[in-house]
């Protein structure tokens, strides 16, 4: 009876959030990381590219181009697609917990307000069956990519060679169809690298105030330990720390712990990797090993 409340009551919250998109009525009309999406609808992707500008769209070409099917449709119906595809997305993750999971805020403003953090989460729990899932952090945000280190740790190469591979395909057919945008978004980088395509973020909603460079090696180093000692649910707190600007709806990415942490929980079959890798200094049979890192098929 608990599960089957829990269960129609996300039901019946994430058909009203849908139903206020599509009558676009306010102030959830404005989703602003779904309206940047939108406007690359007109194939022209970087005109208001400036970080922390509502409206910008900063991911690389590829990801509007994947779009290209949804953004012709209206405004208010895009936000409401793109409003179901981010609580179906909850509802993977979490399951009979994704109601009471709105409670976390940046989940909220998650969809609020549109972004990619909980498609990152998705793609993070079934990247270890699915290496390839890892192109869309490269292909959008681009540095948390680093979590692919953790196939780096493991010495998994051959899902590493799949994350690096799709990634690198997707890129490559993305930029024979449209080299100058590629060639902006190119420049786009350069520019806040430099520090000097970035905006004061003081005006548009919390952040973490700090660097992005000390940040990618605090990533870094989470993401070894996550691997080196078998913690999953460890490699989204990498993730979310190797973003370039950490917004509180950021943290969203963190829904993915859960799962990671309590499959069983959760309602989750965690895949295994694809290679297993025992500690150095680990003993036990190779039975035991695959069980400990992933279980068994």
């Amino acid at each position: 009876m608990r599960d089957r409340l829990l269960r129609d009551g996300f039901v019946i919250l994430s058909v009203v959030f849908v139903l206020l998109r599509l009558l676009a009525i306010k102030p959830w009309a404005d989703s602003v990381d779904a309206y940047a999406y939108w406007t690359t609808r007109d194939g022209v992707f970087y005109d208001a590219a400036t970080t922390g500008r509502i409206g910008a769209y900063l991911y690389s070409p590829a990801f509007a181009q994947l779009l290209t099917p949804l953004v012709w449709l209206p405004l208010s119906v895009f936000t409401a697609v793109w409003t179901a595809i981010n609580s179906a997305t909850l509802w993977f993750l979490l399951r009979r917990w994704a109601l009471p999971g709105l409670l976390f805020l940046p989940i909220a403003f998650e969809i609020i307000s549109g972004n990619v953090h909980l498609l990152y989460a998705a793609a993070i729990v079934v990247g270890f069956r699915w290496p390839a899932t890892w192109a869309l952090l490269f292909l959008t945000k681009v540095t948390p990519g680093i979590g692919v280190v953790w196939f780096l740790v493991r010495r998994e190469w051959r899902s590493l060679a799949i994350a690096l591979g799709a990634t690198a395909a997707i890129a490559g057919l993305s930029f024979v169809l449209d080299q100058a945008q590629w060639g902006r978004w190119a420049d786009l980088l350069r520019l806040d690298l430099a520090g000097a395509g970035s905006a004061s973020f003081a005006t548009v909603g919390w952040y973490l105030p700090i660097g992005l460079a000390p940040r990618l090696v605090a990533a870094v180093v989470v993401v070894i330990v996550a691997a080196w000692t078998d913690r999953r649910w460890l490699l989204p707190v990498g993730v979310v720390l190797a973003m370039p600007v950490v917004w509180l709806n950021s943290l969203a990415v963190l829904a993915a712990c859960l799962p990671l942490a309590f499959p069983a929980v959760m309602g989750a079959r965690l895949p295994a990797t694809s290679i297993r890798h025992t500690p150095q200094g680990s003993t036990g049979t190779p039975g035991a090993a695959a069980q400990a890192i992933g279980g068994t098929e």
